[in-house]
């Protein structure tokens, strides 16, 4: 069956590319499913499903989206608004950190100390400018 591509027409050559691209897709997926037929019968003859021996991640099976995960951090200014820690940072928490003192550490919901943690940090930073100023000074 060979075809002579000289004495095709420009027309003609694209009808026959369009034939051929639909035969190779139509190909293509009867590989597919014959492939899985010989899957699905090798798994049956053995007792086996498919996530048996191809098990996901943690050896659990997705099945849907995560559970939304606990609040992690408070807004100070306003309790209502929690993140998670996942995902893009909400617009408050960028402009809390802008804040002077504020810190990660401190917008946590389980530390009971959010308002002693900006104050250590400043003194931390106090010390280490003095110390550091010593040591120039020798």
């Amino acid at each position: 069956m060979a075809i002579n591509l000289d004495s095709l027409s420009p027309t003609e050559l694209q009808a026959l590319i369009k034939s051929a691209e639909a035969q190779m897709e139509y190909a293509r997926k009867n590989h597919v499913r014959e492939v899985r037929a010989k899957i699905d019968a090798v798994l049956a003859s053995a007792g086996l499903a498919l996530a048996d021996v191809y098990p996901t991640r943690g050896g659990k099976v997705a099945k849907g989206p995560r559970a939304a995960a606990a609040p992690k951090y408070r807004n100070p200014d306003d309790s209502s608004q929690t993140w998670s820690g996942r995902g893009k940072r909400p617009l408050w928490f960028n402009e809390a950190l802008k804040k002077r003192g504020m810190t990660v550490e401190s917008l946590l919901i389980s530390d009971a100390s959010a308002k002693a943690a900006p104050v250590k940090k400043a003194a931390a930073k106090a010390s280490k400018k003095a110390s550091a100023k010593k040591a120039v000074k020798k």
